[in-house]
């Protein structure tokens, strides 16, 4: 008898969506800091939700917890408190769930998403501080999510690197309808010569999210390729894609709430995580738009397909 599934850690899925749908407070800039600052109850059941979905790492609800989504002044204030609400919140229902769950502290992008030019090197440390502050007490691991740039990844991962936990970075990747060629970060730096710089740096894992499902297998492919060249068998490879359309190159932030596509329901999404999982992805979930029924879809596939030698 032969087991015919590979193994893989499920992680949870978007927090904004799923919260939106909770009936939490919502809306533009703060986006999922919202319920965080006024309703924390809410976040306590989205995390949950993912957790009776059957994922095996869940993250903080601490992307929206920066100056440009909740206000410079408001950051100054309350930052650090949020981060330390948000990391706690997320702890306990980790330690009160049926099964073991990890719980992965969100660093975002400091100064918006898909903006790797808005970086400023010199403001990071001060935002940087805050959040990890608030957050260390409760994590089992670092997620740099989001970015855009090595720039802006290497400089959280300097940041958290002496908390002694592992650090995952992921990176978003250029998604525009049509796109061709190898694979890149929105800075347009090639994701090889990324995950090399990266894993130099010393990051545990490379993982891949908030872009379209069809551009993640070729960042795959070439992360593996890095990866298994470093003969180190026990870096992560993830990947969570989303499910809003392309998003066009613009100058405007928070322009609105993007729309989600038809065509990655649950059975079509799980289809994505097969392919990924067969190319070497070793932690799959899902970014905006994937909720807790994506992540059930995940987690039930997992189980042992017996068949006969």
């Amino acid at each position: 008898m032969t087991n015919t599934h590979k193994s893989f850690t499920v992680l949870d899925g978007g927090m904004g969506r799923l919260l939106e749908r909770l009936g939490a407070p919502f809306r533009l800039p703060e986006w999922s800091a919202l319920s965080l600052i006024e309703a924390p109850e809410f976040v306590t059941r989205a995390h949950a939700a993912y957790v009776e979905s059957g994922a095996e790492i869940i993250t903080t609800n601490s992307y929206g917890l920066v100056p440009h989504m909740i206000g410079e002044q408001r950051f100054e204030a309350e930052g650090r408190t949020l981060a330390d609400r948000a990391g706690r919140i997320a702890r306990d229902v980790a330690d009160s769930a049926p099964h073991k769950v990890l719980v992965a502290g969100s660093l975002p992008p400091l100064f918006e998403s898909y903006r790797p030019g808005n970086f400023i090197a010199e403001k990071a440390p001060r935002i940087l501080e805050s959040l990890v502050a608030g957050l260390a007490p409760h994590v089992d691991l670092w997620l740099i999510e989001t970015q855009s740039s090595t720039v802006e990844a290497l400089t959280t991962l300097k940041a958290v690197r002496e908390t002694g936990l592992p650090v995952y970075v992921s990176y978003t990747l250029k998604d525009e309808d049509g796109r061709i060629g190898p694979p890149e970060l929105r800075s347009g730096e090639a994701v090889a010569e990324a995950v090399t710089i990266t894993l130099k740096a010393g990051a545990s894992g490379i993982f891949f999210n908030c872009s379209q499902p069809e551009v993640m297998s070729e960042a795959i492919i070439a992360a593996r390729r890095v990866i298994d060249g470093t003969r180190n068998s026990s870096i992560a490879l993830g990947v969570y894609a989303n499910a809003f359309l392309p998003e066009p190159p613009s100058d405007e932030p928070y322009a609105g709430i993007s729309e989600i596509r038809s065509d990655l329901d649950p059975a079509n999404y799980l289809k994505w995580v097969h392919r990924w999982v067969e190319q070497g992805a070793t932690v799959v979930g899902g970014c905006c738009g994937i909720g807790p029924e994506h992540i059930a879809a995940i987690s039930a596939s997992r189980e042992p397909v017996q068949t006969s030698e």
